[in-house]
């Protein structure tokens, strides 16, 4: 699902008719019809149905509507703020990554494409207090953000291969893996000691037989049956369903907490200041998206 997307989406059912989104939108009509077609063959759902001439939304389309329009209102406002800002240099944030890396630099790319004088330096330290923001993670706790830090609770699954043995299944203990070789993602210690602490709490000692530092290659890897994997519901992308089944762990019950915090090293700079409520709103939108696709698809 992409930006564009849920903007000819918004679009379509403000209008409640197709070929007037279209001239709102300065676009051919099919590709509006394109785009929506695309969307609800991702979600599986049907988000309009005909009405007269035009269309109306569905129940889905409406849930979806009433999710999505207020942050997309709010990335939509960050251009004009941003250039409101006097340029006089470039801006550089330091920014302290232990988590989620991939989601992290897709979102530095979109916001790049808004402030092109923003530059970015990427860290990777334990000492938080020598970043701009800092994005760790650590075991779901009860516990709520402290004050200039937003926590995003983040379900992890247990990856494993389309075949007939997981077939038909939505969940999984992890006393039935126990025997089984596990693939994780290299570079990650806090997620990885986060993972052996679910498996020690199983009472078994995960084997792992193949790291990579591309989850991309890691899916791979599950996909052909080399083994399971924990995967984290929104922070590294999503599974091909035909090739991967993401299952639900019933014991002990797999979350996460990444913490997105915000040091004022640069005091009442607004430049960085925008920079984090864009990063908030962008996990924000991928973490229910992801969400709602997962458990459709299981």
């Amino acid at each position: 699902m992409e930006l564009s997307q849920l903007r000819y989406f918004l679009e379509a059912a403000r209008q409640q008719h197709i070929t007037k989104s279209a001239e709102a939108m300065n676009v051919v009509q099919p590709a509006i019809t394109r785009a929506i077609n695309r969307l609800e063959d991702e979600l599986g759902v049907q988000l309009f149905t005909p009405q007269g001439r035009g269309i109306r939304l569905t129940d889905c389309g409406k849930f979806l509507y009433d999710r999505i329009r207020p942050l997309m209102e709010e990335l939509d406002t960050l251009p004009e703020k941003i250039r409101e800002v006097a340029h006089k240099e470039q801006v550089v944030v330091h920014m302290n990554i232990l988590s989620a890396w991939t989601l992290v630099t897709e979102a530095i790319i979109e916001y790049q494409r808004i402030d092109h004088l923003l530059h970015i330096e990427l860290i990777e330290t334990k000492q938080t207090d020598m970043a701009d923001i800092n994005i760790t993670t650590q075991r779901a706790e009860q516990k709520k953000a402290r004050d200039n830090a937003r926590l995003f609770r983040e379900q992890i699954f247990l990856a494993v291969p389309n075949t007939p043995r997981y077939q038909g299944r939505t969940s999984i203990n992890l006393q039935d893996v126990r025997e089984s070789r596990f693939i994780t993602l290299s570079g990650v210690k806090h997620y990885r000691a986060i993972c052996d602490r679910f498996c020690a709490a199983a009472g078994i000692r995960p084997h792992y037989v193949f790291e990579s530092d591309s989850p991309a290659a890691v899916m791979n890897a599950i996909s052909v049956g080399m083994g399971v994997g924990f995967w984290p519901a929104f922070s590294w992308g999503r599974v091909d369903p035909r090739r991967i089944l993401l299952l639900e762990v019933e014991q002990p019950r797999c979350f996460r907490d990444i913490i997105i915090s915000y040091n004022r090293i640069q005091q009442d700079n607004v430049h960085i200041r925008l920079f984090y409520d864009f990063l908030i709103r962008y996990f924000e939108i991928y973490s229910t998206r992801a969400l709602a696709e997962i458990h459709h698809e299981i």
